[in-house]
């Protein structure tokens, strides 16, 4: 989540993963292409969640990022929520849509993500 002393980023789109490698330079812009955005992200904290709650209200889309450490069946004890995304529903969209292309993009490579864990899990396997 950005600090009040971050930098605010130059662009609140959601922008595509890019595809040029560390100091590699950028390609020109064709024609119809949309330019990259670039960010600082040298104050970034990343955290690992295997659990997303979405709630919002009629102007704004909260996202809630924890971890679970029961991960199957009912958790016993309050899931512990470390990142909160506040946004509107365009940056949402906007997100939305890229992180469609990402995972069409992974699918296409590495095969589909199966998402119930029972259609996962092959009997007699250890």
């Amino acid at each position: 989540m950005a600090k009040s002393d971050d930098k605010p980023e130059k662009d609140s789109q959601a922008a595509a993963p890019a595809e040029t490698p560390e100091g590699a330079a950028a390609p020109q812009s064709q024609p119809g292409a949309r330019p990259q955005v670039e960010i600082d992200d040298t104050h970034t904290i990343a955290n690992y969640a295997n659990f997303c709650r979405v709630t919002g209200t009629p102007e704004e889309l909260i996202i809630d990022f924890g971890l679970n450490p029961q991960p199957f069946g009912m958790p016993t004890k309050p899931i512990p929520v470390t990142q909160r995304i506040i946004t509107n529903f365009y940056t949402a969209k906007r997100m939305l849509h890229a992180l469609n292309l990402t995972i069409q993009r992974h699918e296409a490579t590495f095969g589909v993500l199966e998402i119930d864990v029972q259609k996962r899990v092959r009997p007699g396997v250890r």
